[in-house]
């Protein structure tokens, strides 16, 4: 068992290191004030775990049991920078680790209901016990990278959702993504489902000879080439 998890938690390092690599490039001003720092966090929701990673020795130099997002309000899975931070106190805990994701306020905090660590038991946020958030935030700057993985399929790891406008999240960035790597989505990636997009996914539809509709579904998702292979 113990082996077990030390493969995994290699992996996920592995994983982790590569996907902060990946992103060297497109790091801004605001990051580079920060880029002295070789220590960032991964949060692995399919385990319920949050590390404290050296990215520069590939060593785990803490870690935390954790509370992540229920099912109909999922955690925020991708690669995010902080860009707020806060003491405070009641039913969010004792300390505020705010995360730049675009489609909504998500981030690290305490918790008043401790019994729910290790459960998918949260509206998005990554809830922490108050003495382990208290820890973790004397690590934190405002530009570290959080990592949030659910396994290899990402947002999709539960399976396709079908996706209509209004809808927010991980799973509709993706789909923006792809659609702009394919010259269908000029606006901004923000994870919303909203008005400009409707435009764009039709005009998708027409192109690929699907039904015209709003829906972002299996066939739609096949186009577009996201698959899920067993």
């Amino acid at each position: 068992m113990k082996r077990r998890r030390f493969i995994r938690n290699t992996i996920l390092l592995i994983i982790f290191v590569f996907i902060l690599n990946s992103l060297r490039y497109a790091v801004n001003a605001e990051s580079k004030i920060h880029s002295n720092s070789n220590i960032s966090i991964l949060v692995d929701i399919s385990e319920e775990r949050l590390y404290l990673i050296d990215t520069e020795k590939n060593i785990i130099l803490k870690k935390y049991t954790i509370a992540s997002g229920k099912q109909e309000t999922p955690s925020p899975v991708g690669t995010w920078k902080v860009v707020r931070m806060a003491k405070w106190s009641g039913g969010f805990g004792t300390r505020w680790i705010g995360l730049n994701v675009p489609w909504g306020i998500y981030g690290i905090h305490g918790t008043n209901k401790p019994y729910s660590i290790g459960s998918e038991a949260s509206h998005g946020c990554i809830r922490m016990r108050n003495k382990d958030i208290e820890e973790l935030y004397e690590y934190v700057k405002r530009g570290m990278i959080v990592c949030i993985y659910a396994g290899p399929y990402g947002p999709f790891e539960k399976g396709f959702v079908n996706l209509k406008p209004g809808d927010r999240g991980a799973d509709v960035l993706e789909v923006q993504r792809k659609m702009k790597e394919k010259g269908y989505y000029p606006k901004n990636l923000d994870g919303i489902y909203g008005e400009g997009m409707k435009l764009y996914v039709i005009k998708f539809r027409k192109e690929n000879n699907l039904k015209e509709c709003h829906d972002i579904n299996k066939e739609f998702y096949e186009k577009l080439g996201i698959t899920l292979v067993d």
